[in-house]
């Protein structure tokens, strides 16, 4: 697995400040301590790092060290820590999409038609762009404004929570759906469908990741 600029960057400083916490390396990247707990869970995970609690981090043995846990990490699909989706349809108002994100506090909400295929998702930075500064938007169609399918990005319940770790990074996105083609033999053509089955966000990927690595240190 390549690792992002941001991880290399962790590496190194790392290796020149050891041990050291993550407030620590947070402050020296000049972003929040939540930014980094992904990147630092999986780079322990990987073995690229050790952590000790109320030490802080060091230079870890390498892969090796953590053969179990990476094991894990390429095994795990995506069905056995997905969640249930958090769906609107595409006739949903601005403001009732407003009100679902807030009332089950998500980042993004998975867009469906009324047989409950994947049309778009929209995200709170959709909503909040199009929202501030004109209220008269709250009755318009969350059809409007949200990223249409297919250029959403999407994961099957067979990928590896590795790989829908690497589609979040690479496409920098918070929440992927998790679906299944309706009919496989027309998606050459590209006149096909995908039936939404659940969801997978940063928070899942994070968990996932704290439960293999160590504990955080302090």
């Amino acid at each position: 697995m390549e690792l992002s600029s941001r991880q290399k960057e962790i590496l190194r400083l790392v290796e020149t400040h050891e041990p050291i916490i993550a407030e620590q390396l947070a402050e020296l990247l000049g972003v929040s301590k939540p930014t980094i707990r992904f990147d630092l869970s999986l780079l322990v995970t990987l073995g690229y790092l050790d952590a000790k609690p109320k030490v802080g981090y060091f230079i870890g043995k390498g892969r090796n060290g953590q053969s179990e846990s990476v094991q894990k990490l390429l095994s795990t699909e995506v069905q056995h820590v997905q969640s249930v989706p958090v769906v609107v349809r595409e006739v949903t108002s601005l403001y009732d999409a407003v009100v679902t994100l807030f009332l089950e506090d998500v980042g993004s909400l998975i867009v469906t038609d009324e047989f409950n295929y994947l049309s778009g998702v929209v995200s709170r930075k959709d909503l909040l762009k199009t929202l501030l500064g004109n209220t008269q938007a709250t009755s318009i169609p969350v059809s409007m404004i949200m990223t249409r399918f297919p250029n959403v990005v999407t994961v099957s319940p067979e990928d590896t929570i590795l790989d829908a770790a690497r589609k979040m990074v690479n496409n920098k996105v918070d929440t992927l759906p998790v679906v299944e083609p309706v009919d496989v033999t027309s998606k050459d053509s590209g006149d096909y469908r995908l039936h939404v089955v659940g969801r997978v966000t940063k928070t899942t990927m994070t968990k996932v990741l704290l439960d293999l690595a160590s504990p955080d240190p302090q």
